[in-house]
């Protein structure tokens, strides 16, 4: 069955699932991972998927899961809280130098990145003053945490608040369709993140032993509402994505700072910089119930709503503004979506085909980067016209700058 705007798949034995995606490949074993999401016993209503929807561990990224009296932690992930910033500048084109290198590395220096900062993996030795009095607000309700859960205080929490990570994520400069000048990152919760979206996992996969509960898929352990251990999740990755986007805002005003050192010229910051998470889980309003909505890599596109969805290293992004589209409880897409693994990608492209995809981009161009080669990744443009109904382009933005971890 289809309607004007999404697929509809009627999964056995469990809920709807509704596709936007025409135009846009899918594969198999993305619809068999949401037909088992499906299936248990407290979706509420259908479950929504995006055109960037590809396969994951346990919940398929690209996917909307409404949910009553329970909460799938594997559904979050472990990348909790990961999302997008951006900001305009009052520079324009004509404002940068002709050879970008020295921003690249002026930024690589102001935000630990990747392996590059070879203590613990992209640290910080010195962390800076605002970093500092970040994580003092953050402190204490994460020792309030520990103090339930103490095999989380030995985490890379401190020293990973202000640094971007590895794989996907990456700081851009970008141009709009009127030549402005934006700035634009991508990261989460880091290795605090991780290990809470871990941790909590394991408890749930436990606690499904426990009480003999069978599932389609043992990574989609849940916690019931009520429960210890529901109640701690809700806390810690609430947590979590209060981390990811005190990051991503430390991580702005760093790289903000980097690029004033550079160029005489004063500039603006537009105020009203998007930062929005697309791994994470909240409370909301949806057909007459107060349901939890897991938006595994979603955006949330509610009416008037700002967004981004950005495209690969070597593609176009775009600042968007939400439609409210209810069927798809509110939500968008949160990038391309991959079309191939990093170890597929590494095997296919060598770095020849990763410079030629990534042409007038001062960026990385080595082996260590081609798993992010625009070639592994779905086309944007197909993307964003399967989701033109959930939300509209208000910027078109190509990156003259990427920084990856």
């Amino acid at each position: 069955m289809t309607t004007e705007t999404y697929e509809v798949i009627q999964s056995n034995h469990g809920k709807p699932i509704k596709l936007w995606t025409k135009g846009v490949p899918v594969e198999e074993d993305a619809k068999r991972q949401l037909e088992k999401i499906a299936q248990l016993p407290f979706i509420f209503k259908h479950i929504a998927v995006m055109p960037d929807v590809h396969v994951g561990i346990g919940s398929t990224i690209g996917s909307v899961i409404p949910t009553i009296g329970a909460i799938i932690p594997a559904a979050v992930g472990v990348d909790i809280g990961c999302g997008m910033i951006a900001a305009r500048t009052s520079l324009t084109a004509s404002d940068l130098p002709d050879h970008l290198h020295a921003w690249r590395s002026a930024i690589e220096r102001a935000v630990p990145h990747g392996l590059t900062f070879k203590r613990d993996k992209g640290s910080w030795e010195n962390a800076p003053d605002n970093v500092d009095a970040a994580w003092a607000q953050l402190l204490p309700e994460f020792e309030r945490i520990c103090d339930k859960h103490p095999r989380l205080k030995k985490t890379n929490n401190h020293k990973h608040l202000g640094t971007l990570g590895t794989g996907n994520h990456f700081i851009e400069i970008c141009l709009d369709e009127n030549q402005n000048v934006w700035l634009m990152l991508h990261s989460g919760s880091r290795g605090v993140g991780n290990a809470i979206g871990t941790y909590f996992i394991e408890l749930a996969k436990k606690d499904m032993q426990k009480f003999y509960i069978q599932l389609p898929d043992k990574d989609l352990a849940y916690f019931p509402e009520g429960t210890e251990h529901f109640d701690d999740y809700v806390q810690a990755v609430s947590w979590a994505q209060e981390f990811a986007q005190r990051n991503r805002a430390l991580m702005m005003h760093n790289v903000i700072q980097a690029i004033r050192a550079l160029i005489p010229k004063p500039f603006y910051v537009d105020v009203e910089a998007v930062n929005c998470h697309h791994n994470y889980v909240q409370r909301e309003h949806h057909f007459g119930a107060n349901v939890l909505v897991t938006r595994k890599g979603a955006v949330a596109a509610r009416l008037g709503q700002m967004g981004i969805i950005p495209g690969s290293m070597g593609a176009r992004s775009y600042i968007v503004r939400g439609k409210g589209e209810a069927q798809a409880f509110y939500s968008c897409s949160h990038g391309a979506g991959r079309v191939m693994s990093r170890t597929e990608a590494k095997r296919r492209f060598t770095v020849d085909d990763q410079i030629q995809a990534t042409r007038g981009v001062e960026c990385r161009k080595d082996k260590e980067v081609i798993d992010e080669i625009p070639m592994a990744y779905k086309d944007i443009d197909a993307v964003m016209k399967a989701q033109a109904d959930l939300v509209e382009i208000v910027h078109t933005l190509k990156q003259v700058v990427c920084v990856k971890g």
